[in-house]
């Protein structure tokens, strides 16, 4: 059965209007936490909030990760409702499906604008908050590729990569100040997310990866994401057999480079 740790818990995704956004909303709510449902599209919002239990504690706000002025007026309107925040669930971002070579840089600047800019903004708009009530928990879903980039996922990567390394800084500097972080990597979880990545040229490539149809059900990925975060692990590796290339960066790189130059992706 539930825990009641999360039982009135305020809890603000980005990225909830489906994916593991959606799934993650769904067990939190399961929990018995109050939500904040964050993502572009208002009426996919309202649609995943009213499938969820207890519907009407649940709290909607429209936000475009690509808009850093939006941060603080969203913030402010989630502390105004509920007087406080509890976690953020970092999901909100965009995938990658080019080559470095015919990846236009104003594709790579999107990727970094929505996926870390975005991100960023988000968290230094609500840290204030954390710490004048002692503490919070930012759980972000970074990647695999946050650990181990592969081909066609470039710029998708650098994003990931630089998730880790502002969210690893953050923890050390305010540990001491109440403020805890999970990282997620979340590896091949059957979403969309291939279907919107962005080709070389900017465009949405529109089709789904095989490897994302065939991927781990979001609903799993979400109760581990949970269960991850109410034992307090600062990183949790969520994937199947893929997930077994963190361990063969870490302790055989000149394998895993020889692999991962000829693995086949799309």
């Amino acid at each position: 059965m539930p825990s009641s740790s999360l039982a009135d818990q305020v809890v603000w995704i980005t990225g909830a209007s489906s994916g593991i956004g959606e799934a993650v909303a769904a067990e939190y709510a399961r929990y018995g936490a109050r939500l904040v449902l964050s993502a572009r599209r208002e009426a996919e919002l309202e649609r995943v909030r009213a499938g969820l239990v207890n519907a009407d504690e649940h709290l909607v706000v429209p936000l475009d990760l690509a808009d850093e002025t939006a941060m603080a007026p969203a913030t402010e309107k989630v502390l105004a409702h509920f007087g406080r925040i509890d976690q953020v669930v970092h999901n909100g971002g965009i995938s990658q499906r080019a080559l470095a070579r015919d990846t236009s840089l104003e594709v790579d600047r999107r990727l970094m604008e929505v996926n870390y800019f975005g991100t960023v903004a988000l968290t230094k708009a609500v840290l204030p908050a954390f710490l004048r009530q002692g503490g919070g928990h930012f759980v972000v879903v970074t990647s695999l590729v946050g650990e181990i980039p592969t081909p066609k996922r470039s710029a998708y990567s650098a994003s990931k990569h630089a998730l880790h390394g502002f969210f690893e800084a953050l923890r050390a500097e305010e540990y001491d100040n109440g403020v805890r972080v999970t990282l997620v990597l979340p590896g091949f979880i059957r979403t969309r997310l291939s279907y919107n990545a962005l080709v070389g040229d900017g465009r949405e490539q529109g089709t789904l990866d095989d490897a994302q149809a065939n991927g781990m059900d979001p609903a799993l990925c979400a109760r581990r994401l949970v269960e991850a975060v109410q034992r307090g692990r600062d990183q949790v590796i969520i994937a199947g057999r893929e997930g077994a290339g963190v361990y063969l960066k870490r302790w055989a790189p000149p394998l895993y480079r020889r692999v991962i130059r000829k693995i086949k992706v799309t």
